[in-house]
């Protein structure tokens, strides 16, 4: 059964915790992480871009001038495609990019990211997560003295309102709850920085 240290805000080892095996030391399969993360792309698409065809462009649907003797190529509305400000043809409308994949391979997928940080040493134990005050300089000076300077991933249980609003300000740190780790977000960050009483609580949710 793997372990790791548990540390405290100094990164002095306290203690070591063991780690559950059908979450932390499975096998990483780059394909699966791929195509999950390829769909949670895909599922946080707006898909809000629009344009109009020509029956939705402003304008009348009077000829704009007579079919012969002009000159001029025969028209038959300002809102033909072929005119400056008419329609669009084949253009992107509103739409739904989401799409889905069995559960248990997303479930897996996350196994396999925590698993690849436990190798790579991006795991991170705090003997315990002081309580957040919500002001950003807090959070900032205790991730600098953990020497946690890249990318941060934050797993903490319970309401988290404070800690989430002091980690609003820092572009390298994300703040989320056990059950709510996703695949993106382990492999975008650095480090996972987590505390002891909600590791047991991140097993549980994925095991």
């Amino acid at each position: 059964m793997p372990t790791i240290d548990i540390v405290d805000l100094n990164r002095r080892k306290v203690g070591e915790a063991e780690l559950r095996p059908e979450v932390f030391g499975v096998e990483v399969k780059a394909p699966v992480l791929h195509e999950v993360v390829i769909m949670q792309a895909a599922n946080s698409r707006q898909g809000s871009a629009s344009t109009k065809t020509r029956d939705m462009v402003s304008g009348t649907g009077k000829k704009p001038y007579k079919q012969k003797h002009t000159g001029r190529a025969r028209a038959g509305s300002i809102r033909s495609p072929v005119w400056r400000h008419g329609g669009i043809v084949f253009g992107p409308h509103p739409r739904d990019y989401g799409y889905s994949i069995p559960k248990e391979k997303t479930r897996g997928a996350v196994r396999a990211a925590l698993s690849a940080k436990v190798q790579d040493a991006g795991l991170l134990v705090l003997e315990d997560l002081p309580a957040a005050d919500g002001k950003t300089k807090s959070l900032a000076v205790m991730l600098k003295v953990l020497g946690l300077a890249g990318r941060t991933l934050i797993v903490a249980g319970g309401e988290q309102d404070r800690l989430r609003r002091a980690a609003a300000n820092l572009s390298r740190v994300t703040v989320v709850p056990p059950e709510g780790v996703n695949v993106r977000d382990l492999l975008l960050h650095d480090m996972v920085l987590i505390a002891r009483r909600d590791l047991a609580r991140l097993e549980e949710a994925w095991a």
